[in-house]
């Protein structure tokens, strides 16, 4: 019996012990289930009260993606309505980075897929730079139908990475108005700092040169946005909402198309520029600068090899010679000397000098100042001095006037002074004066540069662009005006054409106004009399006023004769020529330059007669 009892306590104390373990053990584990509760509970008010604005708007930017939607730019038309610019619609390829694990890979695998070369590369890598990992940057433009296609069925490899139709720049007219239109290019790190950065969104390209890059902010518009749920991936779902963007204004040019292709053309295969403008309201007519390029190339980033052929070629097809290009005047500032003369009183009409084929001044009796005339012209008035371009008058006119007046009577109609056209990149030209040469050599003015000064020649620099402005002021008798490449320019909201205002920079003043007659008259005979140096270009239904010129590429030293048969091409006298038509009631000046092209009465002439025939053709139909 012992025995039994005792077995039995020791049961008794063992289940007591059993079941103060299990106790603790489901206190402990209801005290922990009730602590995770807690956390639980604790995290579920954080999220859903105190932090739900913020997470509601994670959640939001993680389904709604905000796409800037760049404006259609603005077209360019010529006065006829022939369309300069266009948009044409066309695919790009563009990556989204922060959604692309491995850039380098994607483009490797892309490459397998589609021609993509390394300039695209390094140009997508430096926008890349520039721009927040969410935007979406170009890697290929144009691409074709089947490349399309072939991105199209492998699309489910490319997360991040996507075709988008757009519109690219064209230029119909190609190289025919790329010295005025201009081009489009992307825009890089320079354009980036001159820009609002949020118009700009979503826009690849900006202005570069000519009329697209004077008026950017006018052919750009403003930029739109929308609101688009997009998935996993990155893919458009749905627009939720939309600000639409506003398209970029249209232009319409004073250009005419088909003036344009008379004046290029005429040139063949010379070099040069030509500048034609309406004389009444400074509307250019034709600015042709030969060589040129084809624009196009630029459009969506031109290869290193085709830049290179451009830039470094000898011909300089990129370079703008209508409004760049810095030539002595020759014989053309002639009739602006001789109306000096007349506004000074140091000649009359009838005042004379006997031209023997050099002139010998009174302050250098041994050397003389030569004719291009070496036999002479004999007794020279103002108007044959004109007409047959008589160096020796103009020699001694230029003593008596000085350089001081010169230089004051010049400016008066815009020489040595930028003639505010609506493009980049004009030059200035080089009026000389005391001042300038104090200012820039440090020298004092010489008679003999005086004299030189009076043919055009010397340190005188004009642009044919300053030539046309300054004979067109003299056609006007004194109406100095702004050249403008541009007509009217149209809202296409409205449709509605606002024509620009004639801008009058001056009006030129002179003592007797009949001494306008007088060389007006004159620059007729240059045309129409039997020994003008530009008859060749005379019509008998409208009469023509015009100047030929000569202006030289090297100095010849004393006693040395000019033989253009000896002399290779690119040093050979520029041939130049101005006029304005009809004489009566100017419509049309032009102005003309042929580089090395030796005589402007047997090159320039026959080129501006060319345009004003057309432009009088033109006004009869």
């Amino acid at each position: 019996m012992r025995y039994r009892n005792k077995s039995g306590k020791n049961e008794a104390i063992h289940g007591y012990r059993d079941t103060r373990i299990f106790t603790i053990r489901a206190v402990t584990a209801l005290v922990f289930v009730l602590l995770l509760t807690l956390v639980l509970v604790a995290r579920l008010v954080y999220l859903q009260v105190l932090s739900h604005d913020h997470f509601t708007t994670l959640s939001q930017k993680n389904r709604v993606s905000i796409y800037p939607v760049p404006p259609i730019r603005g077209l360019i038309y010529d006065r006829n309505g022939v369309v300069l610019a266009e948009n044409v619609p066309t695919f790009r390829l563009e990556l989204i980075p922060e959604r692309i694990k491995d850039i380098d890979a994607t483009i490797g695998e892309l490459r397998k897929l589609l021609p993509i070369d390394d300039s695209a590369i390094e140009r997508f890598h430096k926008e890349r730079k520039r721009k927040r990992s969410f935007n979406s940057i170009p890697l290929r433009f144009r691409l074709s139908d089947e490349e399309v296609a072939v991105f199209a069925v492998n699309r489910y490899r490319f997360p991040g990475v996507d075709i988008k139709a757009g519109l690219t720049r064209h230029y119909p007219t190609g190289a025919l108005m790329a010295h005025v239109v201009g081009y489009v290019g992307r825009i890089s790190e320079a354009d980036l700092k001159t820009i609002d950065d949020a118009n700009y969104r979503g826009s690849t390209h900006i202005g570069k040169t000519g009329i697209e890059r004077s008026y950017e902010a006018s052919l750009h518009g403003t930029v739109g946005y929308q609101q688009v749920e997009t998935d996993v991936l990155g893919r458009k779902l749905r627009i939720l909402d939309q600000t639409a963007p506003i398209p970029g204004q249209n232009l319409h040019l004073s250009i005419d198309t088909h003036l344009q292709q008379i004046a290029t053309g005429a040139f063949g295969e010379e070099n040069g520029a030509l500048v034609a403008l309406d004389p009444n309201n400074g509307e250019v007519l034709a600015l042709v600068s030969m060589p040129s390029y084809d624009p196009n190339l630029f459009v969506s980033g031109i290869k290193s090899k085709d830049y290179s052929e451009l830039r470094d070629s000898t011909e300089q097809p990129l370079f703008n010679r209508a409004i760049r290009g810095q030539y002595p005047p020759g014989s053309t500032i002639k009739p602006f000397i001789g109306l000096a003369g007349l506004e000074f009183g140091k000649i009359d009409k009838n005042s004379g000098v006997f031209c023997h084929g050099a002139y010998f001044p009174e302050f250098q009796s041994k050397r003389p100042y030569r004719d291009w005339k070496r036999s002479g012209h004999g007794y020279t008035d103002l108007e044959k001095s004109i007409v047959e371009s008589c160096d020796v008058y103009y020699y001694k006119l230029a003593y008596h006037l000085g350089i001081d007046r010169m230089s004051s009577f010049l400016a008066r109609f815009g020489f040595g002074e930028k003639t505010g056209i609506n493009l980049p990149g004009e030059a200035t030209g080089l009026l000389p004066s005391r001042e300038w040469k104090k200012r820039h050599r440090q020298q004092p003015w010489y008679p003999g540069e005086t004299l030189i000064t009076g043919i055009g020649q010397g340190y005188t620099l004009t642009t044919p662009l300053q030539l046309a402005v300054t004979t067109a002021a003299l056609a006007t008798d004194g109406r100095h005006l702004q050249p403008t490449l541009i007509h009217s320019i149209e809202f296409p909201d409205t449709g509605k054409q606002e024509l620009q205002k004639v801008k009058v920079v001056n009006s030129i003043s002179i003592i007797d106004s009949d001494n306008w007659n007088t060389v007006k008259h004159a620059m007729t005979q240059v045309v129409h009399g039997p020994h003008g140096t530009a008859r060749r270009i005379a019509e008998s239904s409208y009469r023509i006023a015009g100047k030929t010129g000569t202006s030289q590429v090297f100095g010849l030293k004393k006693d040395q004769k000019y033989d253009a048969k000896k002399l290779i091409k690119k040093l050979r006298d520029h041939a130049l020529f101005i006029a304005f038509a009809p004489v009566e009631n100017p419509r049309i000046v032009v102005a003309v330059i042929v580089e090395n092209g030796g005589s402007g009465g047997a090159i320039a002439s026959p080129i501006a007669g060319k345009v004003i025939s057309a432009f009088m053709q033109g006004e009869k139909r």
